[in-house]
């Protein structure tokens, strides 16, 4: 077999990605759904008993339609906000894809991780999230991966069976 050349990215996380990786994970499954079915009871709630409820009830209403909709998404911003500014994320990281693995290096510290390691693989609209274990992972936005998207894809969719990869 032919050893193909590794494919070498640098990563730097802007808030914005951690945020939308954030909001990724807190909205997606039964806990998303719920936080929708809430806030469409809330804004029913309050435009269907608007006339009929005191002052004190529609200010409840609101605050519940706007828990999920408004607050959450602020909150889950102001700690991207904070994580971005931590050198983890503001050092740059290179992520080095090979035949055996990824080579993921930062400054003097680097660890390899071989395919077998990688716990799965997801991809969301515009990044590649690359989960070591329920805890740990590594973003990939499509704004570092650049050119080098469809090489990474198609290594991972040679070295990942189809359960421990979704939508790549």
């Amino acid at each position: 077999m032919e050893e193909k050349d590794p494919i070498v990215i640098e990563v730097k996380l802007t808030t914005k990605d951690l945020w939308k990786f954030s909001m990724y994970h807190s909205y997606q499954g039964l806990q998303g759904l719920f936080n929708i079915i809430f806030s469409a009871a809330a804004v029913f709630l309050l435009i269907t008993t608007w006339s009929s409820n005191s002052t004190s009830y529609r200010v409840l209403l609101i605050v519940c339609a706007l828990m999920f909709t408004v607050w959450q998404p602020g909150i889950l911003y102001l700690k991207a906000l904070r994580q971005a500014k931590t050198p983890a994320i503001q050092n740059v990281m290179t992520l080095t894809f090979d035949e055996n693995g990824i080579l993921v290096s930062q400054g003097e510290e680097s660890l390899e991780i071989a395919w077998e390691n990688i716990g799965k693989v997801d991809r969301i609209r515009d990044m590649m999230i690359l989960y070591m274990d329920r805890v740990h992972a590594y973003l990939l936005p499509d704004s570092v991966t650049g050119e080098k998207k469809t090489a990474i894809r198609g290594l991972i969719k040679e070295k990942l069976p189809p359960e421990r990869r979704k939508r790549i």
